[in-house]
């Protein structure tokens, strides 16, 4: 299943994308929630759809899209995890997953605005797989990772490199801001996506291809990362893991180069659809 959820007049509602088609799923109950995750909700969901059959109520196809799940209880992010993004970045290769927070407020649909944050000069781009945790998870063996797994979607783990690097290298600063964690357009449950590590995942800024990479290039493939940060916290039903993004970005270009207002940032991944997003100044 393809999960979506869309703006109305009246807030956030549930849905999904069967085949090219957006349907509104607010009848069965209930948001893609940390509850939803944790008592079955995809597998009453895929029960509830092949019940409703094309009863479902179909939406435009311009319809704005939220992101695929509610608000997690944390977003964790792995840093340097493909090797060609380290080197450009004149960064070490990790000998184990560098491990850091976005704070859950940064999160916004997949073609929402990017808003540079007051006194930025240096916005970044960077295309990620994200993994979206399914049940409960603390000391999980690596081979059982997978059964944690609800899906995955896409994420552009937008990043302030002055904030994350030049003020006391705190990185959570530079990646917290307003607007920093587009997610979407869907979330695939882990059946849909077979060939988890070779996924091309790419980003475009006004049409000028920036990264084009692979997950076969991982350093610390999706298993280990599930089974490495549930040694050092218990992962929540609904929780986001991003996996690192490959070289490209605005940091690792001589000279630097970063987002401004004005600029549409682009970006996808192979199964899991693509984003637009419009770049604007920070407004009081």
């Amino acid at each position: 299943m393809k999960l979506i959820r869309f703006y109305t007049d009246g807030g956030i509602r549930p849905g999904l994308q069967l085949g090219e088609t957006y349907v509104d799923a607010s009848s069965f109950g209930e948001d893609y929630d940390e509850r939803f995750f944790e008592s079955n909700g995809l597998e009453r969901l895929r029960q509830f759809v092949e019940a409703q059959g094309d009863r479902l109520p179909r939406l435009d196809a311009s319809v704005r899209l939220a992101a695929p799940f509610a608000r997690p209880s944390k977003i964790i992010c792995i840093g340097l995890n493909y090797a060609d993004h380290a080197r450009e970045t004149k960064a070490q290769i990790p000998s184990e997953p560098i491990v850091f927070f976005k704070s859950t407020t940064a999160l916004v649909g997949p073609n929402d605005d990017i808003m540079i944050p007051r006194g930025s000069e240096k916005t970044d781009w960077e295309v990620e797989l994200a993994v979206v945790i399914g049940k409960k998870a603390s000391y999980v063996d690596e081979n059982a990772a997978d059964d944690h797994i609800a899906g995955y979607c896409l994420h552009n783990d937008l990043s302030e490199r002055a904030f994350q690097l030049e003020r006391n290298g705190q990185w959570v600063k530079g990646k917290s801001c307003d607007t920093f964690a587009p997610m979407g357009p869907f979330m695939a449950t882990r059946d849909e996506i077979t060939n988890i590590d070779t996924l091309r995942l790419w980003l475009k800024v006004n049409g000028e291809m920036m990264q084009d990479g692979n997950t076969s290039n991982l350093i610390f493939r999706i298993p280990f990362l599930v089974s490495y940060v549930s040694q050092f916290m218990t992962l929540l039903p609904g929780d986001v893991i991003s996996t690192g993004t490959p070289a490209g970005v605005g940091l690792g270009m001589n000279p630097q180069r970063y987002l401004k207002a004005g600029d549409v940032v682009e970006l996808g991944i192979d199964g899991l659809g693509s984003a637009r997003q419009n770049v604007v100044a920070y407004a009081d």
